[in-house]
């Protein structure tokens, strides 16, 4: 198969993991508000779940296709690329202000799954993470969306009035979209495996460095157009809360689901990668916390952290 052919599968693949993605998000909140379920409920969860919907189908569809190299690859980039490029970006465009107290707790636990997977890519560097490793990241998704709903409920503000969710799509309609959403957002995901392992096999280079540049990006475009949109509504606080939370997600739900179907294989030279991210969630908690918001110097200086990254990568 030509490689322009496989480029343009690559290509096809993202763009319908994107489209399904926005489709399984809207279809769900309608449901989420038909069936009374409180909006921060819709947000921590089905929205950060849907907009991260392609890196669990890649990261899955990889880890059943014996490419589990590719699931970390993935997982790892798009949170690089959401972290210091997505917010970076948004920064320089519109300066973010920020509530620490507001975000602490979620990225400490950004943070400690982070190290969580750095110790473990260590440890078994050069071999493959055992299923166990799956599970307690699994676990620690569980509890902490347990934390997350239970204070949510507990903290909720007054809902409104029915006439928003009266005026909703009828709730059959939103469930034949949210099926349909997320039938495509599987296929897509295995075109979309498919064709970037295809391509590092024909133009010899690994699945790493794949997975952490062109399909890491490709699968983190929801979370980009998500955060350019909150930013620009002067919602930065929340774009920076969204972003936090895909990154938890991306670590325990999705490295956690694709390590019990495979035990993931660890390059050593990933480890480097993922000592980045560390250095990278360290910055921007510096940059957050001086004077509680993230101004256009700033923002720059995190897209150059992440473009020089990608530079020394491809070099």
């Amino acid at each position: 198969m030509h490689i322009a052919f496989r480029t343009f599968l690559l290509v096809v693949g993202f763009a319908l993991l994107v489209q399904s993605a926005k489709i399984f998000v809207n279809a769900s909140v309608g449901i989420a508000k038909r069936l009374k379920i409180p909006t921060l409920v819709i947000g921590l969860t089905v929205v950060a779940m849907g907009t991260s919907a392609p890196e669990v189908v890649v990261g899955v569809s990889a880890a059943l296709s014996g490419s589990s190299e590719l699931a970390i690859a993935n997982v790892v980039g798009s949170n690089l690329f959401n972290l210091l490029f997505i917010v970076g970006f948004c920064a320089m465009l519109y300066p973010i202000s920020l509530k620490m107290t507001e975000i602490s707790r979620d990225y400490w636990v950004s943070f400690a799954a982070t190290v969580l997977l750095l110790v473990l890519a260590v440890v078994f560097a050069g071999r493959s993470i055992p299923r166990w490793g799956g599970f307690v990241f699994i676990a620690g998704f569980v509890i902490y969306m347990f934390v997350i709903i239970r204070h949510t409920l507990k903290n909720k503000a007054p809902e409104s009035s029915g006439e928003e969710s009266d005026n909703a799509p009828p709730l059959w309609k939103n469930i034949i979209l949210a099926i349909v959403g997320i039938v495509v957002i599987v296929e897509a995901g295995q075109l979309t495996v498919t064709s970037a392992v295809n391509i590092a096999d024909h133009i010899g280079i690994s699945e790493r460095i794949i997975g952490l540049t062109i399909v890491s990006i490709g699968t983190s475009l929801p979370e980009l157009v998500t955060t350019l949109i909150a930013c620009r509504k002067n919602e930065g606080g929340f774009a920076i809360g969204f972003i936090i939370g895909s990154s938890i997600f991306n670590i325990l739900f999705v490295l956690g689901l694709a390590g019990m179907i495979l035990p993931l294989e660890v390059e050593r030279s990933v480890i480097f990668d993922i000592s980045v991210l560390v250095i990278g969630t360290l910055a921007f908690f510096m940059y957050a916390k001086s004077g509680m918001k993230l101004v256009r110097v700033e923002g720059f200086f995190m897209v150059l952290m992440y473009i020089g990254y990608i530079v020394w990568l491809l070099i």
